[in-house]
């Protein structure tokens, strides 16, 4: 078995250098052979993200621009259908809102600005106002720009997008196909991977990752894996499952720091040419593990999630520089400005929800 073992990895290796994708039975056998030393595994998925990216890490700052209200049942989701989570709900901010927390994301050295809107999609009237609102932040600022407004598949709204600016759209496939009614009835996975397909024929760069720890089995890992490398999604946001109050999975896994790095290596080895961002439940399951994940994601959210709380921008930019890698900035920006930010502490509670306060840091008290 050693020998057999120092065979694949000598394999893996000469195809990470290559950045040839790990196929099916490899990316499986990483997950579930616990003989292969996670350590050497590590060595070789930071292969392609140096020669790709070298030591740079890019830094993502969300903003809630509608907040609950969603008629989804995604069993993750605090802000779900029939939920009884003590969310802060609220309706679209205004585009003066919207427009000084970007301001406040490109000073607090965000590389990209990602705008979540609640809900199953946008109708032409939004998708109108969405573009709108990119030419304006593009105008102001050099910051790549990031939508998630759920299921959108009419090609003319998607080239709309485009044509006022979006860099990128977001909309994760979070589980296998095989697995996907397991956590959601309201729509399906063919919803979501049609929408990625109309934005990528528009010419929108794709955002597409997973959510590992909701029970799914090292199968259903592996294929959105490679669901997401037969996209082509150069961004692949890998978030691991916090069970926070009013969540509805029914059997999520008890994850450590050891499965968390292997599903990220897996992920690298099977996209290697492609973005890997160490997303929500980093704090929780990586902890001080953060700096070895580092050596194979090269992106990452601060002041927070989706739902939860985050470490912020002071803590998250100390740890990428104390493991030896450098935040990547976005040309021409002001020096750093902490300003709207905690000081540098890591947070507190990982499973916290978002407060008034982190839902909308431009206002200094709730609407």
């Amino acid at each position: 078995m050693a020998t057999n073992n120092a065979a694949f990895l000598e394999l893996l290796r000469e195809q990470a250098q290559a950045q040839k994708p790990l196929d099916a039975s490899g990316a499986l056998r990483i997950l579930e052979d616990r003989a292969l030393p996670t350590v050497q595994l590590l060595g070789i998925a930071s292969i392609p993200r140096q020669q790709r990216f070298g030591r740079k890490v890019q830094v993502h700052i969300l903003n809630n621009v509608r907040n609950g209200y969603c008629p989804e049942d995604c069993g993750y989701c605090a802000q779900r259908k029939g939920g009884e989570a003590p969310i802060a709900a609220y309706g679209d901010k205004s585009d003066e809102e919207i427009l000084e927390e970007a301001r406040l994301a490109y000073e607090n050295g965000a590389y990209r600005y990602c705008m979540v809107v609640s809900g199953r999609g946008p109708g032409s009237r939004q998708v109108q106002h969405f573009a709108g609102l990119i030419q304006k932040i593009k105008q102001r600022y050099p910051l790549s720009i990031c939508l998630s407004a759920g299921i959108l598949t009419d090609p003319e709204l998607a080239v709309e997008l485009k044509s006022a600016g979006l860099d990128r759209y977001n909309h994760n496939l979070n589980t296998s196909q095989r697995y996907y009614d397991t956590i959601c009835s309201t729509h399906d996975y063919e919803d979501r991977r049609s929408t990625l397909q109309t934005m990528s024929a528009a010419g929108v760069q794709l955002c597409s990752g997973v959510i590992a720890g909701m029970g799914e089995s090292a199968e259903d890992l592996v294929a959105v894996a490679l669901e997401l490398q037969s996209l082509g999604a150069p961004s692949i946001p890998v978030n691991f499952f916090l069970p926070t109050e009013g969540h509805a999975i029914e059997h999520p896994a008890a994850l450590n720091a050891e499965d968390c790095l292997r599903i990220l290596i897996m992920f690298r080895l099977t996209n290697p040419a492609a973005e890997i961002r160490m997303a929500a439940g980093r704090e929780r399951y990586l902890g001080d593990r953060q700096s070895e994940a580092l050596q194979i994601a090269n992106s990452l959210f601060v002041s927070g999630y989706l739902n939860v709380q985050g470490d912020n921008a002071a803590a998250t930019f100390a740890m990428i520089q104390a493991a030896g890698y450098e935040p990547e900035f976005p040309e021409g920006r002001p020096p750093l400005s902490f300003s709207q930010q905690e000081p540098p502490e890591s947070a507190g509670d990982s499973l916290a929800l978002k407060d008034i306060a982190a839902l909308r840091p431009a206002r200094r008290s709730a609407p």
